[in-house]
């Protein structure tokens, strides 16, 4: 099931052959750990696919971006996922640990990854961070917000490409 379109070459570059390209992005989702553990990463023909246990939908929303922030890869999907339930378990529509498996249906995964209020932006020619917090939040000095909920994609605020696709944190 595909989760996420991405832009297949842009991105950040992390491997040259196709046979390293899992391990590479495992080992950068690893290092900049957004909340995942037992991670599992396969790649074929520019397709990612994620198995692992993400402490909160957050942490899965990440996960997928990071992954398809990489130069190389179109498409992200999830094949045996869990993920633990928000805190405040009594607001959200899940209480319990949730699985994801490719047999989830589509509308369903959408719905635990939104848990926490987010859009996915697309980084358009002549954007900056401060011009997607004023559309977003009504004020250009708000972008530090948008930096930090993107930490794991953007390394330097002043430094971001089109086509580079990013969570926009509503609440």
């Amino acid at each position: 099931m595909s989760l996420f379109g991405f832009v297949k070459n842009i991105g950040k570059s992390l491997f040259g052959s196709e046979a390293e390209a899992a391990e590479n992005i495992k080992k950068h989702i690893e290092e900049n750990n957004p909340g995942v553990n037992n991670l599992e990463v396969e790649y074929e023909d520019g397709i990612v696919t994620l198995c692992g246990d993400c402490e909160s939908a957050t942490a899965l929303q990440k996960m997928i971006l990071m992954a398809g922030n990489v130069k190389g890869v179109e498409d992200v999907r999830v094949a045996r996922v869990t993920i633990a339930p928000p805190a405040e378990a009594e607001e959200a529509s899940f209480s319990e640990i949730v699985e994801v498996t490719e047999d989830t249906p589509p509308e369903e995964v959408m719905e635990i990854i939104e848990q926490e209020r987010v859009e996915y932006y697309i980084i358009q020619k002549g954007d900056s961070l401060s011009k997607i917090a004023k559309e977003y939040y009504g004020n250009a000095m708000e972008y530090p917000r948008l930096f930090e909920a993107n930490r794991e994609v953007i390394e330097d605020p002043d430094l971001i490409y089109p086509g580079q696709k990013i969570r926009i944190p509503l609440d």
